[in-house]
């Protein structure tokens, strides 16, 4: 057992009372010693060994326990040795206050627990998983987009690769349902308006690996459904400048900006937003970042209806049907208006609970690439099939090419018949362009 194996509610405020003198049996010493030589292994040697000793299921859950206890370490100063030699551990332990003290004995005893019992501790978890599994039919979700992911080769052995070259964990199960619980009162009304549809966005990736990704998807579902209307020769067209958009040390594509201007855009370029969450300490399962990728809630197609498949379109000018929800009614986000009044939408919505628009943002290409992927998978159509009257073409506000300056956009072209990512001028407005929302979660 490690030094911390009790009840945090036991834990004094006086560092000097923390662990009680060790009088355990013989064999529960034993217990503790082969223990500590596991985490040995798991922290500082082979930790790929140990991993996949376990149930493969449970791989991403042990390296994300395993960082949050190295980052943690590192972020009050402990050196990673101590982790494995108990009194070093608890003279480090000393120094912390109750509340890092409390959040690391909670790690350490849910890493011995995966590691002695090869299974995670499934109290941690239980009333946030029944929570999502109620509300939002997570696990069902989570598993089909995992698989998805892997299928079309974004996700491999549970991570992907960054543009810094830094690997990216997806987030586990319980972190996702931890968040959507734990965030359960400010959601209610988003849920209430329809807001059920996971979407799992592997940003940190690169955008020409994402571009070739879902090129190399629609290639395949044409093969594999030949009723499937695709220009083999052409199935995506991309504007010129979307090719190492996302790259280099003066990008020209940046996210989330406050403004459609060259001038000013308040902006982040893909390295900065990586550079920045990397280094946050990864120390909760509920923490509100997930360092690579983005996880999102958007309407279902159908919003009344959480079960139905796909994501719901963005209806044409005037033809946007019943306000969803009963709390806080949301009318449909209709198109026909500018990337600039969009934009300003979700600035002026986004902390105002009287706005049905409420905590909502803009979409980028790689939520789009995703998103795309997922609606064709599940519905067997595509998604923002903009020339067939009922759908619109989706201006992606969350990005801007700020050199341009112009708003990415992207569709299904259906006379074409291929993807396509372009981009307009942020005042430009045309009856058969909208945008989707999405909630951050």
């Amino acid at each position: 057992m490690f030094p911390f194996s009790r009840s945090t509610s036991e834990i004094s405020a006086t560092p000097t009372e923390v662990v009680p003198p060790v009088t355990e049996s013989t064999e529960t010493e034993v217990s503790a010693q082969r223990t500590s030589e596991i985490l040995d292994e798991a922290i500082l040697a082979s930790s790929s060994r140990v991993r996949d000793s376990l149930p493969k299921e449970h791989h991403k859950h042990f390296e994300t326990l395993r960082d949050e206890i190295i980052d943690f370490a590192q972020a009050h100063g402990i050196p990673r040795e101590s982790l494995t030699k108990p009194d070093a551990l608890l003279e480090a332990a000393s120094k912390l206050s109750t509340p890092d003290l409390e959040r690391l004995a909670t790690l350490l005893e849910r890493f011995e627990y995966l590691l002695v019992h090869h299974e995670p501790k499934k109290e941690d978890y239980t009333e946030a998983l029944e929570h999502a599994e109620r509300l939002y039919n997570l696990k069902e979700q989570y598993d089909s987009q995992v698989a998805l992911l892997e299928q079309v080769g974004i996700l491999k052995e549970g991570a992907i690769l960054g543009i810094d070259d830094n690997t990216y964990p997806i987030p586990t199960l319980e972190q996702i349902a931890s968040r959507l619980f734990e965030r359960r009162e400010t959601l209610k009304t988003k849920h209430n308006q329809g807001f059920t549809k996971l979407l799992l966005v592997p940003f940190g990736m690169s955008l020409d690996v994402l571009i070739e990704t879902l090129k190399q998807f629609l290639l395949k579902h044409k093969k594999d459904n030949p009723s499937f209307d695709l220009d083999t020769n052409d199935p995506f067209y991309t504007w010129s400048e979307y090719q190492g958009a996302d790259m280099g040390d003066s990008p020209k594509l940046v996210y989330h900006p406050q403004s459609f201007t060259e001038e000013w855009h308040g902006g982040k370029t893909k390295m900065e937003i990586l550079k920045t969450n990397y280094k946050l300490p990864k120390l909760t399962p509920t923490q509100t970042s997930s360092p690579g990728w983005t996880i999102h809630l958007l309407q279902p197609s159908d919003p009344s209806d959480s079960d139905s498949l796909g994501f719901a379109p963005i209806p044409p000018q005037g033809q946007g049907g019943t306000p969803q929800g009963d709390l806080t009614p949301r009318p449909p986000l209709e198109a026909g208006q500018s990337p600039i009044e969009y934009l300003s939408l979700l600035q002026v919505s986004k902390d105002n609970e009287d706005s049905p628009y409420s905590q909502e943002s803009g979409m980028t290409p790689e939520d789009w690439i995703i998103a795309f992927m997922i609606h064709l998978s599940e519905t067997g159509k595509p998604l923002d099939n903009y020339a067939d009257g009922t759908e619109s073409i989706s201006y992606l506000t969350g990005a801007f090419f700020s050199s341009s300056p112009s708003v990415p956009y992207a569709c299904w072209d259906r006379g074409n018949r291929q993807v396509g990512l372009g981009r307009d001028v942020p005042r430009n407005r045309d009856e058969s362009v909208g945008a989707h929302f999405s909630v951050v979660v």
